[in-house]
């Protein structure tokens, strides 16, 4: 795709994905079987993942967030499983943060509730929170998480708030990796505020979906210097066998090397 604002050539994806991108609400205890990364590491849409994970790795960015222009293209689903992936690694610290705090969907995903659960929003909004206050650890996935908590009256003076810097450069100090899953960029600003404190974007578009006007405004809206790539999620074109996935021309899944 080219950007003609800037003359930039960006990145056909960084993998294309198998699920439909509007994951179910899972019941309590319960992660939804779209997490693939933690409930079925071999399959194909693991390795997926891991893909997109090698690309976070090469790219040395150490808080990356993921969006997409709007709502239910799968960056909840995508970012969850990307943290997954991450986490694989046994030595290495990763935390999911829900910025989300408008529609927070992560608790659900992963079984844990948390509409009423000490968050981020708490944390934003009295300064007495640390970051261990309010993270909760997931030792059988290796994984630490920072829920929306209670959804505050304005989530966009919520996040305006100095305090979601403080609260980030705390976890680059604990974390290898830090996971951010925003808002969608196009019908809110949230976005655009979280944009300023993270190191990298991966920018999710629904295959047959996302209009393409729609993917223009997103991208204007965020730093090209710091967008990774761009993520075909819902891609249905036939996988032409495991391997020939990766190396067939035209193949559905191919993975492309992100701007660094």
């Amino acid at each position: 795709m080219n950007d003609n604002r800037s003359g930039q050539v960006w990145p056909e994806a960084l993998g294309r994905l198998s699920d439909s991108g509007h994951a179910p609400e899972g019941t309590q205890g319960t992660p939804s079987e779209r997490l693939v990364s933690f409930l079925s590491p071999s399959s194909f849409e693991a390795e997926q993942y891991r893909g997109l994970r090698h690309i976070v790795e090469e790219s040395g960015r150490h808080v990356v967030a993921v969006t997409s222009p709007t709502p239910g293209d799968g960056k909840t689903t995508t970012a969850i499983n990307l943290a997954g992936a991450l986490a694989q690694a046994s030595e290495t610290r990763v935390l999911l943060v829900e910025a989300d705090l408008r529609q927070p969907r992560i608790g659900d995903q992963l079984g844990l509730g948390g509409s009423d659960t000490r968050g981020l929003a708490d944390a934003l909004a009295d300064d007495g929170f640390t970051l261990p206050d309010v993270v909760r650890h997931l030792p059988r996935f290796n994984l630490s998480v920072l829920l929306a908590g209670r959804s505050p009256a304005s989530p966009y003076e919520a996040l305006h708030s100095s305090r979601l810097d403080e609260l980030l450069e705390e976890a680059r100090s604990r974390y290898a990796h830090v996971v951010v899953d925003t808002p969608p960029v196009v019908p809110v600003p949230d976005c655009r505020l979280i944009a300023r404190r993270v190191d990298g974007f991966l920018v999710l578009v629904g295959a047959h979906r996302t209009r393409r006007e729609l993917l223009q405004e997103a991208l204007a809206a965020l730093d090209p210097a710091k967008i990774l790539g761009l993520v075909f999620n819902g891609d249905d074109r036939p996988r032409r066998g495991y391997y020939g996935y990766y190396t067939s021309p035209g193949a559905g899944g191919r993975l492309s090397k992100a701007r660094q």
